[in-house]
């Protein structure tokens, strides 16, 4: 079973090198690499997960190098679990990009570009949940962050240039205070592999731990977005395509999340950082969820949105009980999945209405039912109304507080409240104002746009919606129309393409996330169970420790 380990990584990059060699000439097979490759690697996570909760960790030595000289990656029930979940995340970001590239005609997303760009960022991902030492888990950061900046970068326009590279200063600058940070750590103890560090870091100056343990607190918490250092999100996330805000939004602020799980279990026991962790996450919370009250921009919106649930994940971590470590693992798996499907959802309304701009949407409730469940459950989840798994998540993290007992569990505690009261409510807002109330005039409910104008740099807000075909104006109605026939038409003073109904997989692929998410309540139970065994492992280290060193 250990043989199974590399592969994770090993398939998505060996895959493209398929997908560039294919390139568009042969795009259907290029599709299909991707998404048998994707699926392989599903199955192969389900399987790390259940080996590894059965017999322990997993963990092979590339080369047959023993540490610290060779590549050491590790799958125990932590990684296994988020590998499960990255990947059914990303397989269904795929089908609907794949189906939102098939409607633009590849205009949005160039096949040539996207695929091996996306396979290289699984790969990357892969490797940062199964890396078992600090240089393999900073080259999982490089790799995700140069597939990050093409698929950010997705269709030139300006906005998204100007975004990718707030993203990629960002990224190289945690990336430079990373590599210091290994660099300190290797010269202090001669190793940068988890396991022996986990024996060696105890031996140094309490001065020296805590300076290493900062950095690296600080490298992750700009990866998660965490208050106050999660202040290029917003202007980052919302201008990529739909399919790539969702993957990044639902899943790489997680990863930053899973390592500071790693490193603060392995590394540095003892919470020395659990007040500084506490206040970072009130902070998080609080502060996001007032951003989002603000935002009338649907993917801003949500984008704040992250940043506040980000604060609970980091509550369980300075909490740093077993409690509060299966909590915020649990709270991990679900808000991937939640997260995805409402930045899924957004492009879907972006389709349907032609903006992301709540002001000049309404009245989806009555013309895309389907679209208002796909809507209407993750947002209850997200803002935890019983007996939905955040309500599950939130409520393991609050009953780790208040055992806590201590003054800042308590505040936690009561912010947590808030934050979740202020939630519900910018969920109900999205719902008042794009689903539920009357459709303003001039507002073009029917037909789907293909094209959406908000991609452009010159796209003017303030010239007022044009009608679009299908709302009777033209003569022309839904009703009149064939299905998936494409009509030309103005909306915002630019040329677009309309047709009645939405892309399929689109659709498909949201139901399919939707469908997680709600797979968390179902499964709650045994879902619980895992992540407390996960946590009570993270905090034994040592299965972990004699897997990688043989002791």
């Amino acid at each position: 079973m250990n043989a199974l380990v590399p592969l994770p990584v090993l398939l998505p990059l060996c895959a493209t090198g398929l997908s560039l060699a294919f390139g568009t000439r042969l795009a259907r097979f290029q599709r299909f690499i991707s998404v048998a490759v994707l699926t392989a690697v599903l199955g192969l996570s389900v399987s790390l997960m259940i080996a590894a909760d059965r017999q322990g960790p997993l963990s092979v030595h590339l080369g047959d190098f023993a540490p610290p000289l060779g590549i050491t990656l590790v799958a125990d029930r932590l990684s296994g679990l988020m590998l499960t979940v990255s990947s059914a995340v990303t397989l269904s970001v795929l089908v609907y990009s794949l189906g939102q590239g098939m409607a633009d005609r590849d205009k949005e997303t160039p096949v040539a570009v996207f695929h091996p760009a996306y396979l290289i960022l699984v790969a990357g991902v892969s490797l940062t949940f199964l890396a078992g030492d600090l240089v393999n888990l900073y080259v999982g950061f490089e790799i995700m962050l140069v597939s990050s900046f093409v698929l950010l970068t997705l269709g030139g326009t300006g906005p998204r240039i100007r975004a990718g590279s707030t993203y990629v200063i960002i990224s190289l600058f945690s990336s430079m205070l990373f590599l210091t940070a290994i660099a300190m750590t290797y010269a202090a103890t001669g190793t940068a592999n988890f396991a022996q560090l986990a024996l060696r870091l105890p031996d140094l100056g309490l001065g020296v731990q805590t300076l290493i343990q900062a950095m690296l607190l600080t490298v992750f918490a700009i990866k998660a977005a965490v208050f106050p250092l999660a202040a290029w999100l917003p202007d980052s996330y919302p201008t990529a395509p739909a399919p790539v805000t969702a993957v990044f939004a639902g899943l790489l602020t997680k990863v930053g999340i899973y390592c500071m799980l790693r490193t603060e279990t392995l590394l540095f026991p003892g919470n020395r950082l659990g007040d500084l962790l506490m206040a970072l996450a009130l902070a998080s919370m609080i502060v996001g969820i007032l951003g989002a009250v603000a935002q009338t921009d649907l993917k801003r919106l949500f984008s704040f949105t992250l940043i506040s649930h980000i604060g609970y994940m980091v509550f369980g971590i300075g909490l740093a009980t077993r409690e509060a470590y299966g909590g915020a693992i649990f709270y991990v798996a679900h808000h991937i999945t939640v997260q995805t499907s409402l930045f899924l959802v957004a492009g879907l309304i972006e389709r349907r209405g032609g903006t992301n701009e709540l002001t000049r949407l309404g009245g989806l409730a009555r013309s895309a039912p389907l679209l208002a469940v796909l809507f209407f459950v993750p947002a209850m989840n997200f803002a935890g109304i019983p007996p939905l798994s955040g309500f599950i998540g939130k409520f393991g993290l609050m009953r780790a507080g208040v055992a806590d007992g201590s003054l800042w569990a308590w505040i936690l505690v009561a912010g947590a409240t808030v934050t979740s009261l202020l939630t519900l409510y910018v969920m109900a807002k999205v719902w008042n104002l794009a689903f539920w109330r009357a459709e303003p005039p001039g507002q073009a409910a029917y037909g789907t746009v293909l094209e959406s104008p908000d991609d452009s740099e010159d796209d003017d807000a303030d010239s007022g919606p044009d009608r679009i075909p299908g709302t009777g104006d033209e003569g022309i109605t839904s009703a009149h129309a064939p299905a998936g026939a494409t009509v030309a038409a103005t909306l915002h003073g630019r040329a677009v393409i309309t047709t009645i109904h939405p892309p399929r997989p689109m659709t498909a692929a949201t139901a399919c996330a939707v469908a997680l998410g709600l797979a968390f309540t179902v499964l709650a139970g045994p879902l619980t169970a895992f992540t407390d065994r996960s946590a009570a492992e993270l905090i034994a280290r040592r299965p972990y420790v004699e897997e990688v060193l043989g002791r």
